[in-house]
């Protein structure tokens, strides 16, 4: 089961994916759930911060497809998206992820996780404002 810990304070949420047991589409209905109930009364979610050591995959069809959903429900309402993660396949994410999503996407090495969360809460270094 994935967890989810709403820092509403900095306006971010962290989700730490099981160990090496796939995604379920349950596991998407509860992030849906929890993101929404904070968009209800926020604009934006700052960052999304997935902190994993590998990417454990989907249990099943359904759960991919509700993955799919949740991007695209809510690329838009989510600034910042923070890969917490050493493994070599989701430190391309943010290569990937750049052409479909509208949230600016950055990979952090498994050590910093502070740092990512510093990063998704943080307005844009540019401009100061939040994307």
């Amino acid at each position: 089961m994935i967890n989810i810990e709403m820092i509403e304070a900095q306006g971010i949420a962290v989700i730490r994916p099981p160990g090496f047991v796939g995604l379920s589409s349950t596991d998407f209905e509860r992030l849906t759930s929890e993101v929404d109930e904070y968009l209800s009364d926020h604009d934006a979610l700052n960052g999304l911060v997935i902190v994993t050591e590998s990417f454990p995959g989907w249990e099943d069809l359904k759960a991919f497809v509700a993955h799919l959903k949740f991007v695209r429900d809510h690329h838009r309402a989510i600034r910042k998206v923070a890969v917490v993660s050493d493994n070599p396949i989701l430190s391309t994410a943010p290569l990937i992820a750049d052409h479909f999503v509208n949230a600016k996407v950055r990979n952090f090495a498994f050590a910093d996780v502070d740092q990512a969360k510093t990063w998704a809460a943080s307005p844009d270094e540019r401009t100061g404002r939040f994307v």
